[in-house]
């Protein structure tokens, strides 16, 4: 992964109860005299768990000794380190098109249908974790390690066809969207997209909501080597683009392609339309959004505006 303090991963907090860890659940946990249970705070929109700040200082250093808490500063939803920015990648479905949920019940009917689980239906949570973002040609095996390639591939074209089937009447593009590209196109920047998807698929989703007009640029990542979560197609993308990962982000909704943008050196902002904000966060987003028209993402891009006309201004100035 190349070096960069914009690529991270945010810690997660775990509750804490009594001055020392224990094995036992927390509802057997005895109750603590710091009052530290179920503390949060919320910094950035991001809801956290943290000590009270009514926390003397030498019990704030006894819990961090016997519970492992980090307690340091939560960086603050920004894209500073990129500024001035010179191009954005997005992901296409769950990202800039509310497809996943599409999918999902595609993948639960059939794999229903094979008798995948014993019979038993998937869940979203298994789908959020276990499936999406992820090519085909990783999902084959892993769904079903015990069938050949050809029957697998074969399973997984009967996916795409159904998620077609149900996507001319479903699919819609994430609120806002309209927005940042306006966003993008009043700066000139360069953008992208870069999609696991087969390009079958990717291009009808391209050509079902005028995406295409847009992206002049689109990678398939299978294609252009290992797809997400290795960063090879988001490194590709900036190939194409001739723009450096110092100075471009990521939009991404899952694990898979938030690990492959952070991998290729680049801060990722995680698109929560459907999958729990947390799991992204996990895998190393810098921040969440509920979708385009989310205020983090408007904080964060004014800031980078105030860091692009400073920039042009001290130029100027020379």
């Amino acid at each position: 992964m190349p070096s960069g303090y914009y690529s991270h991963s945010l810690q997660q907090m775990t509750q804490v109860s009594g001055m020392a860890s224990s094995p036992q659940s927390h509802s057997h946990a005895p109750k603590s005299s710091l009052n530290l249970m179920k503390t949060k705070t919320n910094f950035c929109g991001e809801t956290r768990r943290l000590t009270s700040s009514s926390v003397n200082p030498f019990a704030k250093m006894m819990l961090v000794a016997s519970s492992g808490l980090n307690l340091s500063p939560i960086r603050k939803c920004s894209l500073a380190p990129v500024a001035p920015v010179e191009a954005v990648l997005f992901d296409i479905d769950g990202t800039m098109i509310d497809s996943d949920s599409i999918h999902f019940r595609a993948f639960q009917q059939l794999l229903l249908e094979v008798g995948y689980n014993g019979g038993v239906p998937i869940t979203e949570e298994f789908y959020v974790k276990d499936v999406c973002g992820k090519h085909n040609d990783v999902l084959g095996p892993y769904l079903f390690p015990d069938w050949d390639v050809r029957k697998s591939r074969q399973f997984l074209d009967k996916k795409e066809a159904l998620f077609k089937k149900l996507a001319v009447k479903e699919m819609k593009m994430v609120d806002g969207l309209d927005r940042m590209f306006k966003w993008i196109k009043s700066r000139g920047l360069k953008h992208a997209a870069v999609t696991n998807a087969p390009r079958p698929s990717a291009d009808f989703l391209l050509s079902m909501t005028g995406l295409g007009d847009f992206f002049g640029t689109v990678v398939i990542g299978i294609e252009w080597g290992r797809p997400k979560p290795f960063p090879d197609p988001y490194l590709k993308g900036l190939e194409l683009l001739r723009v450096s990962h110092r100075r471009a982000f990521v939009f991404e909704d899952s694990i898979a392609g938030i690990k492959a943008g952070v991998a290729a050196g680049m801060p990722v902002v995680g698109v929560a339309l459907r999958n729990p904000p947390e799991l992204l966060l996990e895998a190393g987003a810098a921040f969440t959004i509920k979708d385009y028209n989310d205020p983090k993402l408007w904080v964060a891009l004014a800031e980078v505006d105030k860091i692009t006309a400073d920039a042009k201004m001290t130029v100027a100035a020379a």
